[in-house]
């Protein structure tokens, strides 16, 4: 690989632009995919990228702009999810099937029916990273910035939400809020995420580098700290693979992920002879 290609993400805006990006995206997906590995919860992030990508699909349909119907429509999901969940009439995992293979399906069918699958539409499910524009980058610096100001200010709450949500319900915290609120942040960066990894691909970016850092046997807050450092580390390396050999962005990216799960379970069993 030609080392001096680095030097080439500073010196075109488009690439900055994607570097940027990535990090961004990098930094808040493992913030919010620690609460949900810990939860059981990780197909959440999954089931709003089908939502994702049925908003898509209405945003096409109705003229409207792609990532903002995607974005009210995951959120619309999200709080759906929730609702049910909270009812108790259903278990968590056959409403995440539930919306899942129903968004996925409506989102089939519309985009079939306008016959709208072209590379726009494949840009949002696989990512185009390098086609992120400043307007992007400003909507996605926003949402970072807020979910890990809430994250934050909320941290002990999401903290024991995570573990148990009856403790958590013992102690008089808001569990239904709390949740939902997990569940609106996640929408969130599923659908403004869509141009750096893409829809099917953003599930991986918040749960892989968390399994990865699991296997360094830290504290919670340092096993965030390593998911976040190897998520970035994915992005760097992903992003230079991608440009030198001219691969698909965001899939280098998430098997960069596979690949640093790998080598840390390895380091964890030999560790553990």
């Amino acid at each position: 690989m030609d080392t001096s290609m680095f030097a080439d993400f500073f010196a075109y805006d488009f690439l900055t632009r994607a570097l940027v990006s990535g990090i961004l995206v990098a930094i808040v997906a493992p913030v919010l995919g620690i609460f949900l590995t810990v939860r059981r919860y990780s197909l959440i992030a999954d089931t709003l990228s089908h939502a994702s990508l049925a908003g898509v699909a209405i945003g096409v349909l109705l003229g409207w702009n792609p990532v903002a119907s995607a974005l009210i429509v995951a959120v619309i999901v999200a709080i759906g999810i929730e609702r049910l969940r909270f009812s108790g009439k259903f278990s968590g995992e056959s409403i995440l099937a539930l919306f899942l293979s129903g968004s996925l399906a409506f989102a089939v069918v519309a985009m079939s029916a306008v016959k709208a699958f072209n590379g726009g539409i494949l840009a949002y499910l696989f990512g185009s990273i390098t086609t992120v524009s400043v307007q992007d980058l400003w909507i996605i610096g926003g949402l970072v910035v807020v979910t890990l100001c809430i994250v934050a200010f909320r941290y002990s709450k999401f903290f024991l939400l995570s573990f148990d949500e009856d403790i958590a319900r013992a102690n008089g915290l808001p569990v239904t809020m709390d949740s939902l609120l997990l569940a609106i942040l996640t929408a969130a960066t599923v659908a403004v995420s869509m141009r750096v990894v893409g829809i099917l691909l953003i599930g991986a970016l918040m749960v892989i580098p968390v399994l990865a850092a699991t296997q360094f046997q830290r504290g919670f807050k340092e096993t965030m700290a390593i998911a976040v450092l190897l998520s970035i580390l994915s992005v760097f390396v992903g992003l230079g693979v991608s440009y030198a050999f001219d691969l698909a962005t965001g899939g280098t990216i998430v098997l960069c992920l596979i690949v640093i799960f790998v080598v840390s379970t390895l380091q964890a069993v030999v560790r553990k002879r």
